[in-house]
């Protein structure tokens, strides 16, 4: 796996310890690359050559390790993880997961213990990011093991099944599913709301978000997101639940205390020409992120090879900064 960059703007990521921007991971999933792009400008810092269909992006808490997906494509079976560290800047490590092909959902547990659903042998993996090698596999049953997020202890793993519209709530330590909830038809996207001891799932094929109990995992709140709700994040305050809708191309804004909706913003361009998708024509949103200081959001615009950048306080578009082909995993690298 090759490694490339820009030698004009990119001096600092090569160097280790050097002084750098928060830069802003972008994959790029029919390009097969990750782009770093500077959170401040979205000046493009370093491009990473991936293997097939990067899907998705997780950083670690120390921002040490971004770890990438590779999922594969229609014609392609992925079974590998891009391991990239900083502030070196260099992809470290590919990890082989062998027969656990597909992987896609990721979040990191404790330390550099991340988890993993791998959608070809329905299962939850936990691997080492900082040593390359998988430590466990948790089968968590038929289905399309999508999206994973974890407790803030690091104990449970919250994983959405999209053929069975349910969540799981797996123990880690244990190794197995401890409970599972119908949440709606197409159950994806998922975020804790630790805080409150929440957990948001958007069910894409029925057009709402379901608020669950963390611990009894009982469905508390079921919220409108019309338009095929896809991806959720939560700001860093823990006051609001970003949900983007990839087929009405809008991202809803939910406070999570009152579960009321806040805002609704058109992220698609109204004058531009969309490429071809799996929804069709369209702009297509998928991944979305909030800056560090939560004063921006980012979405992902998979049709129109950009990102919309949004202001959080009057939830308008401010600005539009490209990317490469057909970009979705969002992740943000904020350093010393």
């Amino acid at each position: 796996m090759r490694l490339s960059t820009l030698l004009a703007t990119t001096a600092c990521l090569l160097v280790a310890g050097a002084a750098c921007a928060d830069v802003l991971l972008v994959g790029n999933k029919s390009a097969r690359s990750i782009w770093a792009l500077d959170l401040a400008s979205g000046e493009k810092q370093a491009e990473f050559a991936t293997e097939v269909g990067p899907h998705e992006i997780e950083v670690s808490s120390d921002f040490r390790y971004a770890v990438v997906s590779n999922y594969g494509d229609r014609e392609t079976t992925g079974n590998t993880l891009g391991v990239i560290e900083w502030p070196a800047g260099r992809m470290a490590r590919v990890v082989d997961l062998g027969e656990n092909t597909r992987p896609h959902g990721m979040a990191f547990l404790s330390g550099y213990l991340l988890a993993v659903t791998t959608e070809g042998s329905d299962s939850l993996l936990v691997v080492d990011a900082a040593r390359g090698n998988v430590k466990t596999r948790i089968p968590v049953g038929e289905g399309t093991a999508h999206m994973v997020a974890a407790s803030r202890d690091g104990r449970f793993a919250y994983v959405t099944n999209i053929s069975a519209g349910t969540l799981e709530k797996v123990n880690v330590h244990e190794g197995k599913v401890i409970g599972s909830i119908e949440t709606g038809a197409g159950a994806e996207g998922v975020a804790v709301v630790a805080d409150r001891r929440e957990i948001w799932v958007t069910n894409r094929a029925d057009d709402t978000v379901s608020v669950v109990d963390e611990e009894s995992l009982e469905v508390l709140a079921t919220l409108e997101s019309p338009g095929f709700p896809i991806r959720i994040a939560v700001s860093p305050d823990g006051r609001r639940a970003l949900v983007t809708n990839a087929r009405a191309a809008t991202l809803s804004v939910f406070d999570t205390a009152s579960r009321e909706l806040v805002a609704t913003v058109q992220v698609a361009d109204p004058d531009a020409e969309y490429q071809e998708t799996l929804l069709g024509t369209t702009a297509l949103p998928i991944g979305v992120e909030i800056s560090p200081d939560g004063s921006r959001a980012f979405v992902a615009i998979s049709g129109g090879n950009e990102l919309a950048v949004i202001d959080t306080a009057s939830w308008e578009i401010i600005d539009r900064w490209e990317t490469g082909r057909e970009p979705d995993a969002l992740g943000i690298v904020a350093l010393p």
